[in-house]
């Protein structure tokens, strides 16, 4: 009871006045005068005042009080006293002494006496340095002591003994519940060392495991800014097993003002600990195609047209068009990029990719050169119940778009599909698929005709981090709500990319295409929901299946057990990036398609699901349906 009733006087202290700290700062200085004097004459009292003590004295603290107020020495917090105080210190008795001396010349020169001696001067100047600055860092000391003595510290340990790893040593050293014991490296040639007061230790599994029992580390802080997801991996894989915390520092350009504070120590996500090391494109091309032109994205408002947004800016077209039948996000997105101050223009259209004549008035008010198509139905099972709308949507909003591009002589049509598209099983993956098609078709179609002609360009790729909709939102709010965690099947597995990678994808795949290419990437290790489910349940501080529990609710219509990038009937080329490459799919005729695809505006189509479903799977006969009621559909053939 005692000790918490300290700690609450304690943490009551508040800030001392000013006033009092320029009253104790000319204290220092009096007291510095007078010892000058005992030491500069051997403590003989006679002596000292036949050498005019008192005018001495006075002069002293008249120029330092003046030297104080003047120069603000007294405005740092003492209980934070650094470098910077030691400076503003230094620099105001250099002012003190120049202003002594001054009064001390001209009294001189003027009665022929010093009011004070030289040598009381620097030696007054050498004490009154180490009595002001030792007094602030003694009693940062003392409040740092306590706190640390009385409250139980967490003990951390820091990835990285390089600048960053440093800057957070100090960061976390000025936390009253916090204890660096150490740095962790994977350098060699660092181990053993000892940094600011703080030994380097080896970062290798079992002398890490070692480490974390005998030192009873509570918290493990990354702070190195190029850690490959693999050992980033291996690193919080360790730490969950002994129960360890794992905090991760945001990149400098992240910092407020350049600065890092404790509150910006973010705990690592799972979304830090997925897929794989980013593939970096860098295409000098790309500026070029982008800067001066006018750009549409459609599906603007979106998880992936908001970021094509997002990084199209940076390459200053000379309009973005951005296109969505989401009026609030679509708001958000405009006045984001309004506050970017880039200079470019932004038109935004709340309007459905469906409606033909709306789009019409929207490519005659703009000369587009680049279409980015991400607007699109993506949820299976929401689709898999509304199939006329996955139709609707699309195929024919694709087909309306495209068509309008050819029309007004757009430039690159680039559309964004997914893995679902692949040996589809569910209606949302066969539309994308019946998608692809027309729009490869198509861009055959004019090569033949040999007239000047759109390229249009796919590329595919799996489910992004962080999605409207995706799992690991879900996953987040069920562990907040305390559980269950619901995975359909205990074997189901996904690929995942963030959402700036995907759209970096998607910006190389527009300058790169030629036109008719389905781009593909190396996606890496596809990653098991269950386990996916584990691990963010372990980083939320809890145990699987004692606080939360994972609950298997069986495949979803259409749903599969993996995705695939590829059907049995393709392969791949090479591009000049090793990690993308191009598709070789099987070529469909453009006039079949473009037939097979009206007849979807058939009433009689529209209006029976089954006869809907029926042409989707003549159009792709690979469309086998999985957990649906159209798997009917295939066993009647």
């Amino acid at each position: 009871m005692f000790q918490y009733s300290v700690i609450k006087w304690f943490y009551s202290l508040s800030i001392l006045p000013r006033w009092v700290i320029i009253l104790i700062d000319i204290l220092f200085l009096a007291f510095s005068t007078v010892l000058a004097y005992l030491l500069r004459f051997n403590f003989v009292i006679e002596d000292i005042i036949k050498n005019h003590f008192f005018s001495g004295l006075i002069l002293s603290i008249a120029c330092g009080a003046i030297s104080i107020i003047f120069l603000g020495s007294y405005k740092g917090i003492v209980r934070y006293t650094g470098i910077q105080d030691g400076v503003r210190i230094f620099f105001t008795l250099i002012l003190n002494l120049a202003f002594v001396c001054v009064v001390n010349l001209v009294v001189y020169a003027n009665t022929g006496v010093n009011l004070i001696p030289y040598s009381v001067v620097l030696i007054s100047y050498l004490a009154s340095f180490l009595f002001l600055f030792n007094y602030r860092l003694l009693v940062k000391y003392v409040f740092s002591f306590y706190r640390k003595g009385v409250l139980k510290n967490s003990k951390v340990l820091i990835f990285g003994s390089g600048q960053t790893g440093l800057i957070t040593k100090h960061v976390i050293d000025s936390s009253p519940l916090s204890k660096v014991y150490g740095f962790l490296e994977d350098d060699e040639r660092k181990i053993g060392k000892v940094i600011n007061g703080s030994k380097i230790y080896s970062a290798k599994q079992e002398d890490l495991e070692e480490l974390l029992v005998n030192l009873g580390i509570d918290e493990l802080i990354i702070t190195v800014k190029n850690l490959s997801i693999s050992r980033k991996n291996e690193l919080v894989d360790t730490c969950l097993k002994f129960h360890v915390k794992i905090r991760i520092v945001p990149p400098v350009d992240r910092w407020v003002k350049g600065e890092l504070s404790l509150n910006q120590i973010k705990e690592i996500n799972i979304e830090d600990l997925l897929g794989r090391d980013v593939i970096r494109l860098t295409n000098p091309e790309l500026r070029k195609n982008i800067a001066g032109k006018n750009i549409c994205i459609t599906g603007a408002a979106g998880s992936i047209g908001s970021e094509l947004v997002r990084q199209i800016v940076q390459y200053h077209p000379s309009s973005v068009i951005l296109i969505d039948q989401a009026e609030s996000p679509l708001f958000e997105i405009d006045r984001e990029v309004q506050s970017m101050d880039t200079g470019v223009k932004v038109y935004s259209y709340v309007a459905d990719i469906t409606q033909e004549e709306r789009l019409v008035k929207i490519f005659g008010s703009h000369q587009i050169h680049t279409i980015f198509h991400a607007a699109a139905y993506k949820h299976v099972p929401l689709m898999e119940s509304n199939p006329a709308e996955a139709v609707r949507c699309n195929i024919l909003g694709t087909k309306i778009l495209a068509d309008l591009a050819v029309h007004f002589h757009v430039e690159r049509f680039v559309m964004i599909s997914t893995d679902k598209a692949v040996n589809p099983t569910n209606v949302m993956g066969c539309s994308k698929r019946i998608a692809e098609i027309y729009v490869q078709s198509l861009n055959r179609h004019l090569e033949d005709v040999s007239i000047k002609r759109t390229r249009f360009i796919t590329t595919r790729f799996g489910n992004v981090l962080g999605s409207n909709g995706s799992v690991i939102p879900v996953f987040k709010k069920q562990i907040e709500a305390g559980g269950p965690i619901t995975v359909t099947h205990p074997s189901i597995t996904r690929y995942f990319m963030t959402i700036p990678e995907a759209c970096q994808l998607v910006l190389e795949a527009g300058v790169m295409g030629r036109g008719g290419e389905i781009f593909i990437f190396d996606m890496g290790e596809s990653v098991k929901i269950v386990d996916l489910a584990k691990k963010m349940i372990l980083l939320s501080g809890l145990e699987p299946d004692r606080d939360i529990d994972i609950v298997f609710t069986g495949l979803r219509d259409g749903e599969k057990l993996y995705e695939e990038l590829l059907n049995n009937h393709e392969n791949t080329m090479p591009t000049h990036h090793q990690k993308i490459m191009i598709a070789r799919v099987r070529e469909y005729e453009y006039a079949r398609i473009n037939h097979l695809i009206d007849l979807f505006n058939d009433n009689e189509v529209v209006g029976n699901e089954l006869r809907m479903v029926s042409l989707m799977k003549e159009i792709v006969p690979e469309y086998k349906s999985k957990f649906s009621r159209f798997e009917a559909l295939d066993t009647s053939k």
